[in-house]
């Protein structure tokens, strides 16, 4: 008897082991079961540059985005923007787009047709800080508007470079201005800082 219980005793190891092998196995499958923080919006980075010379239109833009990653968690972000090349490194006419997954970083796009744009010009040298410090804020949803922000993008130019952040309701008096004003402190502008807003619906006029 007492050799059957020990026969009992080493089958339920040999068992306890061969479970806990698969489960060390079984490939992680969720952010929450890797470890990792999920955002609140999953994200796409797209990319686009054009020759200085050509002027753009709507089907040669599109033709020219190129989806560099999309992510879904703050270490996913870290994994792909590490990797990246600075703004300040790029050749002139060249973008990098930040929008919600599911939004082309186009006025077309329904998300964006009837919204618009704040738009900070900087001065040669500050692009990588203010696009890092944009972005961040984006993903840590520090503008408090929910799903009001569509995305952001840095356009790097040859006398001066750009940054904007889009939104969905350019008719939200109220919104626009909370974005603006946070905008102002997360790029740290002095007060003079000259900050456009611009509607999607006028780039429809023209």
């Amino acid at each position: 008897q007492s050799a059957k219980l020990a026969q009992d005793d080493s089958q339920g190891g040999e068992e306890e082991a061969s479970r806990r092998r698969a489960i060390m196995a079984t490939p992680a499958t969720t952010p929450e079961e890797r470890g990792e923080h999920r955002l609140q919006f999953a994200y796409s980075l797209w990319f686009s540059k054009r020759a200085p010379g050509n002027k753009p239109n709507n089907q040669r833009y599109d033709q020219n985005l190129k989806l560099v990653c999309t992510f879904d968690t703050v270490e996913q972000f870290w994994r792909h923007y590490s990797h990246l090349i600075r703004p300040s490194e790029m050749s002139g006419h060249s973008d990098y787009h930040l929008f919600k997954e599911g939004i082309k970083p186009m006025w077309e796009d329904e998300a964006n047709r009837t919204g618009g744009k704040w738009i900070v010009r900087l001065r040669k040298g500050l692009a990588s800080r203010c696009w890092e410090n944009l972005i961040l804020a984006i993903l840590g949803e520090q503008f408090m508007v929910g799903e009001e922000v569509c995305g952001a993008v840095v356009s790097v130019r040859f006398q001066e470079d750009i940054v904007s952040i889009w939104n969905r309701t350019a008719s939200d008096s109220q919104t626009t201005l909370r974005i603006r004003d946070t905008l102002r402190r997360v790029l740290n502008l002095p007060v003079n800082t000259v900050m456009e807003y611009k509607t999607h619906t006028d780039r429809q006029v023209e």
